[in-house]
């Protein structure tokens, strides 16, 4: 899939905090339009109106993935622009099969929202919108990034605040297993200059089994995230995600909700509070 570098000015603003898509990496002397601070209202209605030009190719990948400039005469900012939208009933890729597979830009526009609902601050905003005739994620490019995981990792350099970078590590793993990422690699985590983790392309999230595919890298978790995931309630899921997710996709996900709950409870119980969680 793709892999691509979203806008760090979210973090300051949103809720939120994976990208939109695979976007293969970006040669980091290449600038996007000064980085600026919108409230969420003013970027959503950007995302939404802003004219899209000096449209290219967002990097290798198979989804066509493209990069904009969008401008509204106020407001120029780079933006990522996904429209594959896949549905196959078995997919082979390699040695591993995949029945009901789907890649489709409305993950990531999902991505965002289930994000927001649970006031994590590492989705870039993405919404949908009509490119070219063509319904697209249309979503915040990522600035100021320093370097993606395979970098990060070439160096195990965990930053000036290790105990922070780690924690975001954490977080990340909570929420894969949440959406159930099938498609987490080093080139869709990114770090900005500040150290803060960007998680992009959620094209391939979202699948329908409700088992947690790794419980056992849950070992932490920030504690008003856990109070956040309980809160999750058909009808305030229903409500933030719209059309991006189906029932059934909803259901599933809300089954993986009650099992990481129910891992972090366990945990509680046998290690105490002060082992497991933690305030970001």
């Amino acid at each position: 899939m793709d892999a691509r570098r979203h806008s760090t000015v979210l973090g300051a603003i949103l809720l939120v905090g994976l990208a939109p898509v695979v976007l293969a990496p970006v040669v980091l002397a290449q600038v996007a339009p000064a980085a600026v601070s919108p409230t969420p209202e003013r970027m959503e209605a950007f995302l939404l109106q802003a004219r899209v030009s000096n449209v290219r190719d967002a990097g290798s990948g198979v989804t066509l993935s493209r990069r904009a400039t969008a401008t509204d005469g106020e407001i120029t900012h780079d933006v990522h622009i996904q429209t594959v939208d896949i549905a196959q009933p078995v997919f082979q890729s390699g040695r591993n099969t995949e029945f009901n597979f789907k890649d489709t830009y409305r993950y990531n526009i999902a991505g965002y929202r289930v994000a927001k609902l649970i006031g994590l601050s590492l989705v870039p905003m993405s919404v949908e919108r009509v490119i070219d005739g063509k319904p697209a994620a249309v979503t915040w490019w990522v600035d100021d990034v320093m370097m993606d995981e395979r970098e990060r990792m070439k160096t195990k350099d965990l930053g000036p605040d290790p105990a922070r970078t780690n924690k975001q590590i954490q977080i990340m793993r909570i929420w894969d297993e949440l959406i159930q990422n099938r498609d987490r690699n080093q080139g869709n985590i990114l770090w900005t200059r500040d150290w803060t983790m960007w998680l992009i392309d959620h094209t391939r999230a979202f699948r329908l089994d409700s088992d947690l595919r790794r419980p056992d890298s849950l070992l932490r978790c920030d504690r008003g995230l856990l109070e956040r995931l309980r809160a999750i309630t058909p009808e305030s899921l229903a409500a933030a995600v719209g059309n991006s997710l189906t029932e059934q996709e909803q259901k599933a996900l809300l089954a993986r909700r009650d099992k990481i709950v129910r891992h972090y409870d366990d945990r509680i119980a046998r290690l105490g509070e002060p082992a497991v969680l933690f305030t970001l």
